[in-house]
C-alpha cells in the first residue's frame, strides 16, 4: 500500500481488498488483507477504523464454520484466519506485524486460541454502527444471503451452548495474553540476545509454545546464534511433545539442526544435547529412547559433515579474497576442540571408521594448524590419547 497515494488507497481497498478477504480465496491472501485493511488506519482505535465492521462479519462466519467442523471432529484450515481478525478487532494487531503470512497459516494454535475460544462484543462492532450498511453490502455481493443475515443477526453466536461461554474468564485471558508476548520473545530472539527479564518471562511457557509447535525450523539457527540456551530449552521441549507432533515434523527439526554453521553457540548447543540423557518416545519404533541417542543418531554425523563443507566453502571464499575475516581458522579450531570433546566423553569412537573417517581426512588437510594435527594424531592412532588430547 506505501506504492499507493494516499489519496487512493480507501479506493483500492474496496475495490481489491475487501473481495479477497470476503472470499473464499487462499489463506495466504486473506491474512494478509486483514492486516493491510487494519494497519491503513493503525495509529487510530480500532473502532475508528472503517473496515471494522467486514472485518467482524468475516470474523463470526468464519469462526462459525471452524466450530462446526471441530464438533465433528474434525479442524478447519481457516483456524488462523478466525485468530487473526479476533487480534485484529481487541486492537491487538501490531502483535501479528512480525509474523509472515506463511508463517500465520502453517504455524498450529494451542487449544486456548481454537475459534471456540475467541470471543469478541458484537454490539462494539455491529450495533449502531454507520458502515454496517457498507459491510453488509460488501459481504452479499461475494457470499450468499444468510452470511448478510449471519453479519447484522444478534444471535449470530447462537452456535455456542451457555456452558461453551463460561469458559472465557480472566484468567483464560490473561493467559492467552502471556503466549502472545511469549511468542513476541521467541521472534525477538531470532534478531537480538534476550534480556534476563525476557527470557524469566519466555522460559515457563515455552511447552506451551511447543505442544503444539507454534515454532518453525526456520526459527531454530537465528535463536541458536543469538540465544544457545533459550534454543537448547526449545529443542527438549519439541523433542518431549513427540506424541502431540507428527513424526516428519520432528524431522525437520531435527534436520535444522544438521545444518547449523559451526560456530561456538551450535557446538554449545550440540555438546548440551549429546550429555542429556531424558527419556522421549522414539516414534520410529514405537518405544523409548533419549535425547542424547537420537541426536547422536539423526544429527551428529551429518551436524559433522554439514560443517566441514561449510568450513571448504569458508576456505575458498577466503582464498577468492570475498571475506577477510578468521571464520575460516577459527571454524577448523572450534571444529576440532568440539570433536575432541566428544572424544573424552566416548560419544565417538577413535577407532571406528564410521565415527572418524571424515574428521581423519579432515584434520589430515588442514594440519597446520595446531588443534587440527593433534586431533589428527589421535584418530590416526585409532585410540583415545589424553597427552595430544590435553594439546587441543
Amino acid at each position: 500500500m506505501q506504492l499507493v497515494q494516499p489519496t487512493a488507497r480507501f479506493q483500492l481497498a474496496l475495490d481489491l481488498l475487501l473481495p479477497l478477504l470476503t472470499s473464499s480465496a487462499d489463506l495466504a491472501q486473506r491474512i494478509p488483507v486483514s492486516f493491510i485493511l487494519y494497519s491503513m488506519y493503525a495509529p487510530y482505535p480500532i473502532s475508528l477504523n472503517p473496515f471494522k465492521s467486514v472485518l467482524y462479519a468475516t470474523f463470526v462466519k468464519e469462526r462459525e464454520l471452524a466450530i462446526e467442523i471441530s464438533a465433528e471432529g474434525g479442524f478447519s484450515e481457516k483456524e488462523q484466519l478466525v485468530w487473526v481478525l479476533w487480534k485484529i478487532l481487541k486492537g491487538d494487531g501490531n502483535d501479528i506485524g512480525p509474523y509472515s503470512p506463511s508463517t500465520l497459516t502453517k504455524s498450529p494454535l494451542p487449544p486456548e486460541l481454537r475459534a471456540s475460544c475467541l470471543f469478541l462484543d458484537e454490539e462494539a462492532f455491529m450495533e449502531n454502527d454507520p458502515d454496517h450498511s457498507v459491510a453488509k453490502s460488501t459481504i452479499t455481493a461475494a457470499e450468499p444471503k444468510q452470511f448478510a443475515e449471519q453479519g447484522t443477526s444478534k444471535n449470530s453466536l447462537a452456535l455456542l451452548s451457555p456452558a461453551s461461554e463460561t469458559k472465557i474468564t480472566r484468567e483464560i485471558d490473561r493467559e492467552n495474553e502471556r503466549i502472545a508476548q511469549a511468542m513476541k520473545l521467541v521472534l525477538a530472539a531470532r534478531d537480538r540476545a534476550l534480556t534476563l527479564t525476557e527470557q524469566r518471562i519466555l522460559t515457563p511457557l515455552i511447552p506451551r509454545l511447543t505442544s503444539p509447535a507454534m515454532i518453525t525450523s526456520v526459527d531454530l539457527p537465528p535463536i541458536v546464534s543469538y540465544n544457545p540456551n533459550l534454543a537448547y530449552q526449545l529443542v527438549i521441549a519439541l523433542l518431549m511433545a513427540l506424541p502431540n507432533n507428527l513424526a516428519q515434523d520432528i524431522s525437520v527439526y531435527l534436520d535444522a539442526l544438521t545444518l547449523l554453521p559451526p560456530t561456538l553457540p551450535s557446538f554449545d548447543l550440540l555438546g548440551r544435547l549429546l550429555r542429556d540423557t531424558s527419556a522421549i518416545p522414539d516414534y520410529s519404533t514405537g518405544g523409548k529412547t533419549t535425547i542424547a541417542d537420537i541426536v547422536r543418531s539423526e544429527v551428529l554425523g551429518r551436524f559433522i559433515h554439514e560443517s566441514i563443507k561449510w568450513l571448504d566453502n569458508a576456505e575458498r571464499d577466503e582464498h577468492e579474497g570475498l571475506v577477510s575475516d578468521d571464520r575460516f581458522a577459527k571454524g577448523v579450531q572450534n571444529l576440532c576442540r568440539f570433536y575432541s570433546s566428544l572424544l573424552k566423553l566416548s560419544i565417538v569412537d577413535a577407532a571406528s571408521d564410521a565415527d572418524s573417517t571424515e574428521m581423519s581426512h579432515f584434520t589430515l588437510r588442514h594440519s597446520r594448524f595446531e588443534e587440527a594435527n593433534a586431533l589428527y594424531c589421535i584418530l590416526a592412532s585409532g585410540r583415545f590419547d589424553p597427552f595430544y588430547t590435553a594439546m587441543i
